[in-house]
């Protein structure tokens, strides 16, 4: 008797099937086998990743404490979104630098557009032809030797805020903006604000205020989820991004047309004598050129190598300085007291100074790894797949290095938490081959390119205060001190801010006669 047709399938159709079934797995678990696995992390949950895991305002905290379980090299997702955190120098070289052909694009970010940042910055533009042309126009005024030419600008301007940090300390932080904005707009434009108040320095500080938040990969992906939060009316909860959106791309429109027109300005007086800065060089150059040539190269200037919010950088990192001198006044003596040994107090220090004041470089090195301003730097992204220490890196990956958990890394700095220049002095007092600067300033081909003049800024500023002011915590009317908790400003970039009184400089110090 056979089988029916209709009936189960008999035992010559069901070999076949089950060879075919067992071939097909084997080649799949050969594949896998062969295909590098990804990168180690947490286990993300289905559609949503790792992105409720992730602390938004400080996300670099929870990859830090991914490193700890996981390693040099995190992997997650956040919704569909691949994220590389790395959180050892080491690494960071590896593939940022050695490997800078891969990893020196920029991802994908809803909020740099929609919040103005795209048209005054190449930082946020694709690797190619256009930020290759942005990056070389800016790092020829900001290379090595173009920066010795800021040096007078740096002491001069110094001084300035000296002047009204004495005068008016309880506005420090106005100060140190006037004073680091000045200094880019003056090697980008020529454009010299005003020692106070200057209209042009608010603007950028109500930009970065509003739009520095909205820079990160964790808070771009609220308007990446919600993009419809941008065409809400007033009225309704929610559309305050869209009122940020708007003062931001106001700001940043100001900053990149008015200093521009002040230099077009500027060229066009009887009284210019050929002042260098970035864009009058670039325009008398492209006055020479062919026509064809130049309504791109004119189209750039104005719209792509406006950086001067890297300022903002400066005078962050001199919030973080005071900070430490308050919290610590033995440090403050300390400095002081090589300064007044090396320099004396019959004039102030300069440049040439520098390198007979290792204390005060320490403090200065201390300063960029105590509380590093960009805690995850800006992020990159790999333009192809890689693979790195048997880890598959896949293509689009967004990758950032975790400048936060390297300066906390308590094998390389015991203690880490703590603010102790001495760690960078050897046991005569020399400073050591460790300089945090080779990962704040970013590594590969992205890494800032005013981190020269950056450097430069900084020490002239901690300089000139050490030399002539005392920080202090702030005092009431009978003279008892106000305690005060420092906080820091969650974003793009990391400052700290005090939510009541903050410390002030003694305004019965002078001037060092």
């Amino acid at each position: 008797m056979y089988p029916s047709a209709d009936g189960p399938p008999g035992i010559l159709t069901v070999l076949p099937l089950s060879l075919v079934v067992i071939i097909a797995l084997r080649r799949f678990i050969k594949n896998r086998q062969n295909k590098p696995c990804l990168p180690p992390g947490p286990v993300p949950l289905p559609l949503l990743g790792n992105v409720l895991s992730i602390d938004a305002k400080e996300p670099w905290l929870t990859y830090a404490k991914w490193h700890a379980a996981h390693g040099d090299m995190v992997f997650v997702r956040l919704l569909g979104q691949a994220v590389i955190s790395i959180n050892s120098q080491h690494v960071a070289e590896a593939l940022l630098d050695k490997r800078s052909e891969i990893y020196s694009d920029r991802p994908y970010l809803a909020t740099v557009e929609q919040f103005g940042w795209s048209a005054i910055t190449f930082a946020f533009t694709g690797y190619g032809d256009e930020w290759r042309l942005s990056r070389r126009l800016f790092h020829q005024a900001f290379r090595p030797n173009s920066a010795l030419k800021l040096r007078p600008t740096q002491m001069r301007r110094a001084g300035e805020m000296i002047v009204n940090l004495i005068d008016d300390p309880q506005h420090f932080h106005n100060h140190f903006a006037t004073f680091s904005s000045s200094v880019g707009m003056s090697a980008i434009y020529d454009y010299q604000p005003s020692a106070r108040d200057d209209p042009l320095v608010r603007i950028m500080e109500n930009a970065v205020t509003v739009g520095v938040e909205m820079t990160t990969p964790e808070n771009a992906l609220l308007l990446q989820l919600f993009p419809f939060l941008l065409k809400l009316p007033d009225w309704c909860w929610g559309s305050s991004v869209k009122r940020a959106a708007q003062i931001s791309t106001e700001c940043l429109n100001g900053i990149r047309d008015l200093p521009f027109q002040c230099a077009q300005q500027h060229m066009a007086g009887t009284s210019f004598l050929g002042q260098y800065s970035m864009v009058t060089e670039n325009l008398q150059r492209m006055e020479t050129q062919d026509e064809a040539s130049k309504p791109i190269r004119s189209a750039d200037v104005p719209d792509h190598i406006v950086c001067c919010l890297t300022s903002l950088q400066t005078s962050s990192t001199l919030l973080v300085f005071v900070l430490a001198m308050v919290l610590h006044p033995d440090v403050q003596k300390r400095a002081h007291a090589e300064i007044d040994s090396v320099i004396g107090r019959d004039r102030l220090p300069t440049f040439e100074d520098r390198a007979s004041l290792p204390y005060v470089e320490s403090i200065l090195r201390e300063t960029f790894r105590w509380h590093p301003i960009l805690p995850l730097g800006v992020p990159h992204a790999t333009s192809s797949d890689d693979t790195y220490d048997g880890h598959f890196i896949p293509k689009g990956t967004t990758v950032m290095c975790n400048i936060w958990a390297i300066s906390r890394d308590e094998r390389r700095y015991p203690d880490a938490s703590r603010f102790m220049p001495e760690r960078f002095l050897n046991v005569n007092g020399a400073l050591t081959d460790d300089d945090p600067a080779g990962f704040v300033f970013g590594l590969g081909r992205r890494a800032c390119p005013g981190r020269y003049a950056g450097d430069a800024s900084v020490w002239s500023a901690m300089v000139t205060m050490l030399a002539t002011v005392d920080f202090s915590f702030a005092k009431d009317d009978q003279g008892k001190v106000i305690d005060f908790t420092p906080q820091f400003n969650p974003g793009l970039v990391r400052y700290f801010v005090s939510s009541s009184h903050p410390p002030a400089t003694n305004s019965c110090v002078a001037l060092a006669p």
